[in-house]
């Protein structure tokens, strides 16, 4: 059976895109370069061997396929007009997106919180763009004395509302995310409702739990409905609002989305879609490079063990959804070319340049799969 896997590298960037200065991003963001320069040289030997490396811009490294197979490596250039998690997997998957969604750099129009606090019960908290660990230890003790929630944004389209799990319960945390899924309606369509629970005490600190919960607009029809049944690890099935896809645990962090990856493999799912989130998260976003490298360092040995579990009906496929560098001045995701390395037994080892559209990767996984797709063009 022909089967495809998709691995997205969350935030790793493969160069400044043409467009960047129109996205605020002036500091000519090189994710992977950059963190290559501030944290490496890194041991990487299997993302060297697939060309992933050759792909961000990192030097004189070279492309030894593994052993049986090819690779084919190259850049990819977003046409969205975005550059966050919801329209990079989206167009990854065949749906552009040419209108950016709403932003609020001065916080929510009072009609939309007004409305969302009279529906929940509750007066909120905050109403402002915030790093989601600073605002907490912000609001956070006026959170746990008032019971309000804190609600919040970004540079990203996102309607985040923050909770202490001992004040409100996930399920309630939950419910009011759905209310603001239905409030979130155009012109506020926002792209993304988070909830975003944490623990703690003041003084001690508070610490965001791994119970987080996306609530996204409804996904155009795309390549994953197109395929069916398929096994959507980490936040991927969400990004999706969970159409065609199995239903499996929820997975949190890079060490239980390799865990959930091996389950995948041992099953009969012929396209496996997978989100590792940590070097976006947990050090993207806290200019954090030297913990970049390292979870770069970790993925590298998980590469290895699937490098070594494929068989001659795989195609492996490693993307990114945008670029997020911890060395700009900025903690928001960066407008970046995403690199594309396509690993297969009928592979031809060589540089495809730089490509228009990430939908090249749902075109390509369409040709492995003998499915019936218009979108974008395979890199195969």
């Amino acid at each position: 059976m022909k089967r495809a896997i998709v691995i997205v590298l969350d935030g790793c960037g493969a160069g400044e895109a043409p467009d960047a200065a129109a996205f605020n991003d002036l500091d000519h963001p090189a994710t992977i370069k950059h963190v290559w320069e501030k944290a490496g040289p890194l041991p990487l030997p299997n993302l060297q061997a697939v060309g992933f490396l050759d792909s961000c811009g990192v030097p004189g490294l070279g492309v030894t396929p593994p052993s049986g197979f090819g690779v084919r490596y190259g850049r990819l250039r977003e046409l969205s007009m975005g550059k966050d998690s919801v329209t990079g997997h989206w167009e990854l998957m065949g749906v552009v997106t040419p209108v950016a969604f709403p932003t609020y750099p001065n916080g929510f129009p009072v009609d939309l919180v007004s409305a969302f606090e009279e529906t929940i019960g509750r007066k909120v908290l905050g109403n402002k763009p915030a790093s989601g660990t600073q605002i907490i230890d912000e609001l956070g003790p006026e959170h746990v004395a008032t019971g309000k929630p804190i609600l919040y944004t970004s540079a990203d389209s996102v309607f985040q509302v923050a909770c202490h799990e001992d004040v409100i319960p996930l399920d309630e945390l939950y419910e009011m995310c759905r209310i603001g899924r239905e409030l979130c309606v155009a012109p506020n369509n926002v792209q993304r409702v988070i909830a975003r629970p944490f623990v703690g005490t003041a003084g001690v600190g508070y610490v965001r739990t791994e119970h987080r919960k996306d609530f996204p607009l409804t996904a155009p029809p795309n390549l994953v409905d197109a395929v069916g049944d398929v096994f959507g690890i980490g936040v991927i099935p969400e990004l999706f609002g969970g159409r065609s896809f199995r239903t499996v645990k929820r997975t949190q962090n890079n060490t239980e989305h390799e865990k959930m990856l091996w389950v995948a493999l041992e099953s009969d799912a012929r396209f496996i879609f997978a989100n590792f989130e940590d070097f976006d998260m947990l050090f993207g976003h806290r200019n954090d490079p030297v913990g970049f490298g390292g979870a770069l360092t970790r993925f590298d040995e998980t590469l290895g063990k699937v490098l070594k579990h494929l068989t001659e009906d795989d195609l492996l496929i490693l993307t990114a959804d945008h670029g997020n560098d911890p060395t700009s001045k900025s903690t928001d995701h960066s407008r970046e070319y995403v690199p594309i390395c396509v690993i297969g037994k009928d592979v031809v080892t060589h540089s495809i340049g730089d490509l228009e559209g990430m939908t090249t990767v749902g075109a390509t996984v369409a040709a492995h799969l003998g499915v019936t797709w218009t979108v974008g063009k395979s890199a195969i």
